[in-house]
């Protein structure tokens, strides 16, 4: 289930309150900025999540890059 409705509840401060439409026990907070301007209390969103596989191989490789540097850093002492 990547897809989410959701109801803008309240905002808080710099913060919207959403809720969840099918279960409305479970909020989600986010800064304000994100939803669309002009966005009020009681517009619904449609929200996806995806899993970016490509981002997140590069993002692993980048850190096995840099472990890689200080272990051969220290071994260096």
């Amino acid at each position: 289930m990547g897809n989410f409705k959701l109801t803008l509840d309240r905002i808080e401060g710099g913060n919207a309150v959403l809720l969840l439409r099918d279960e409305e026990s479970i909020k989600l907070n986010i800064p304000l900025f994100l939803l669309p301007s002009g966005s009020k209390e009681g517009d619904i969103f449609d929200i996806s999540i995806v899993r970016d596989d490509q981002e997140t191989e590069a993002a692993k490789e980048r850190v096995s890059a840099l472990l890689e540097k200080l272990k051969n850093k220290n071994q260096g002492k």
